[in-house]
């Protein structure tokens, strides 16, 4: 394949000859594969890694302009920058969505209304005359989400009742109790411990008048809406409102004998979570609430301490000539270790300068301290990678699939630091199987379902159990260093996987979107267990075939979390087309004609440069509530696709550094 060939091959035919119409693209092919990989080399680091934007919606921006004021560090000329950004968001109707092409939401568009009236925007302005007509039509500031509600009452722009309770008790409840933080998922426990120091001090931090929000009130009467008793008497739902009765007669105690030992137990919390990270979790709103708390413990801004995490935080900033976005999070380790599987299968030789730098890089990013995924998996050693530069408390499971998938095909100079840093990330990988025989991303066996009932738990990501797209990630990394279907740990992942499967043959994408990233995962993940020619995964092949399109393009909207009859549709994009590619060719080989109009599509589709163009968001945080762009899928992926239609249609063998003896690992029991 000129300078990407193949190693450790004899060279073999090319692909058999296809119609005349699709010649064009068969001869193309390797071309694009080549341009592709050199695109992606183009895009590395100097240090060795690859990290490409991490765009999500307006929110961030809206948040930060209240940060910025709570800071009292509102720049006018930042202010106006971060405002203009916002206002670009705008929908014709007046609201904000949480992704392209989406709908108007409420959450969205009560910050974005708020963030502009700090901004200065007069109430009486068109844009912010529509944003409240909007903002009533979806129900009023009175539905909205708690953390909405939070911040507006850190401010004082809104009464605490309309806030469910978190007390800072939580901290005290011991981790063996059917509830206590660690049944939370690991990005709850970071934005909410925070979170419940603040509620419980309530600072004093007051906005300019002029920011007020009562107008988005759609009933001034029941303001409390949000907090209203279920129709069915006996639920989860009922029983926690009950609770958050009982805990806001509590706040108006004068005695409360745990306060204060709670209070010490959650600073020391957060000030040990934010050593060996980049800011507490490593992500947005944790980081952000950490900043206000170490406020409301007296450490002002220019503090040492205060100071540092401001730094962290502004690096999520993006500045250009008139606005500046944010970042929820980055994502060097996740990035680069896509890119490298696949330059990798574009036939990047193993030991080429670029894969042995960022081998070296990913190397040094293997977290060997403590963190909190050892509170339910106590006996295992510490071995996996984060997606951030640095996030030690929480390394997660599908970063440290990939991460051994990128290791896996790399001769690099030191093999047996190599070897040895690769058998502690599979063992810790085992470590976190969950007792369903699936993985979760951060923590094992966080899977409590009537926690998502609670109040402040409207996020939509309040546990972290088993989904099938992290699951099938460990299987075809178990599979790719030589791992059968007949091994116990695939055994029972599969097993999990069979009851995940959709009745018409789809899984389910938490992290990707969204039925069409599930299924592919699911199906190359089969595929290298030798499983993916099953009756199952045949149903899963049929149903990509009914949603891929006359173009040979695959496409799905983030409608789909909220209308499963969308499953499937939506404007079609480069990383979903790699992905449906991926899956068919897992499950169908290269002779399927959906195959071949997938290559197609996606050959006449890259750009001159060797890239695609992607406007959509194909990335999920929490669905429903928070969606991503990861800005290097629609390069990556397209290139592995390809590529790997490329080596699979002149049956090349797959090349491997290292291959480990299930035999050499400890196997979890009990489970």
């Amino acid at each position: 394949m000129a300078s990407f060939a193949r190693v450790g091959e004899q060279p073999v035919a090319a692909p058999a000859a296809v119609p005349g119409q699709e010649q064009n693209w068969a001869e193309r092919l390797e071309k694009a594969i080549e341009r592709g990989a050199n695109h992606l080399l183009s895009l590395q680091a100097e240090e060795g890694y690859w990290q490409g934007e991490l765009e999500a919606d307006s929110t961030l921006e809206s948040d930060y302009i209240y940060y910025l004021h709570v800071l009292g560090k509102a720049d006018p000329e930042r202010i106006a920058k971060l405002a203009n950004y916002v206002r670009q968001g705008q929908l014709p109707d007046g609201g904000w969505s949480i992704y392209p092409g989406g709908p108007s939401e409420l959450n969205a568009t009560c910050k974005a209304y708020f963030a502009l009236k700090l901004a200065g925007d007069s109430p009486y302005a068109p844009n912010l005359v529509r944003a409240r007509e909007i903002v009533h039509r979806l129900g009023g500031l009175e539905h909205s989400n708690s953390y909405v509600r939070f911040y507006l009452a850190l401010v004082g722009a809104v009464s605490w009742d309309l806030v469910p309770s978190i007390p800072p008790e939580l901290l005290l409840i011991p981790s063996w109790f059917i509830f206590n933080i660690y049944e939370m998922s690991s990005w709850t426990r970071g934005i909410v411990i925070p979170m419940a120091i603040l509620s419980a001090l309530r600072p004093d931090w007051k906005l300019p008048e002029r920011a007020h929000v009562d107008e988005l009130f759609k009933d001034p009467e029941r303001k409390t809406a949000a907090l209203d008793w279920s129709g069915q008497i006996l639920s989860w739902k009922n029983v926690f409102l009950a609770v958050d009765r009982g805990l806001k007669l509590y706040e108006k105690w004068p005695w409360k004998p745990f306060r204060q030992r709670a209070i010490r137990e959650a600073k020391s919390w957060m000030l040990d979570h934010i050593e060996r990270t980049d800011g507490l979790a490593a992500i947005y709103p944790a980081m952000m609430n950490s900043i206000f708390l170490l406020m409301a413990f007296g450490h002002g801004p220019d503090d040492p301490l205060t100071l540092r995490e401001i730094k962290e935080f502004s690096r999520f900033e993006i500045e250009e000539q008139d606005t500046i976005r944010m970042q929820p999070c980055v994502s060097p380790v996740w990035d680069t270790c896509i890119a490298m599987v696949a330059l990798e299968e574009a036939g990047l030789p193993p030991d080429h300068p670029a894969l042995v730098k960022a081998a070296e890089w990913l190397l040094s990013k293997q977290v060997l301290g403590p963190g909190d995924w050892q509170v339910k998996n106590k006996d295992a050693e510490p071995g996996g990678w984060a997606f951030e530069f640095r996030n030690d408390f929480y390394p997660d499971v599908d970063d440290t699939a990939f991460v051994l998938m990128a290791l896996e095909r790399v001769r690099y100079p030191d093999p047996a630091r190599m070897e040895a840093a690769m058998r502690r990330g599979i063992q810790w990988l085992l470590s976190m199987q969950n007792r369903d025989g699936g993985w979760g991303a951060f923590d094992r066996d966080n899977d409590r379902k009537f926690l998502c009932n609670i109040p402040f738990a409207d996020h939509n990501a309040m546990i972290d159990p088993s989904t099938a797209d992290v699951t099938a990630r460990v299987v075809e990394c178990l599979g790719r260093f030589g791992w059968s279907d007949g091994h116990p740990v695939i055994r029972r992942a599969v097993n999990f996987l069979l009851k995940d499967q959709s009745k018409d043959g789809s899984w389910f994408g938490r992290w990707g979107v969204n039925y069409i990233y599930g299924t592919s995962g699911v199906l190359r993940a089969l595929e290298t267990v030798s499983l993916a020619t099953r009756e199952f995964c045949q149903r899963a092949v049929n149903w990509l075939r009914s949603v891929q399109k006359v173009d040979g393009s695959f496409g799905e909207s983030l409608l789909s979390y909220d209308v499963p009859a969308t499953k499937g549709q939506g404007t079609s994009t480069a990383s979903q087309t790699a992905w449906g590619l991926i899956g068919l060719l897992a499950g169908a080989g290269t002779e399927d004609s959906a195959v071949r109009k997938a290559v197609a599509y996606l050959v006449h589709r890259q750009q001159a440069d060797g890239s695609w163009s992607e406007p959509e968001f194909t990335g999920t945080g929490f669905p429903g509530v928070f969606y991503l762009k990861y800005h290097l899928y629609r390069n990556s992926f397209p290139v592995y696709a390809l590529a790997r239609y490329f080596n699979q249609s002149r049956r090349a063998e797959e090349y491997a550094a290292v291959k480990f003896q299930p035999s050499e690992f400890r196997q979890r029991s009990g489970i």
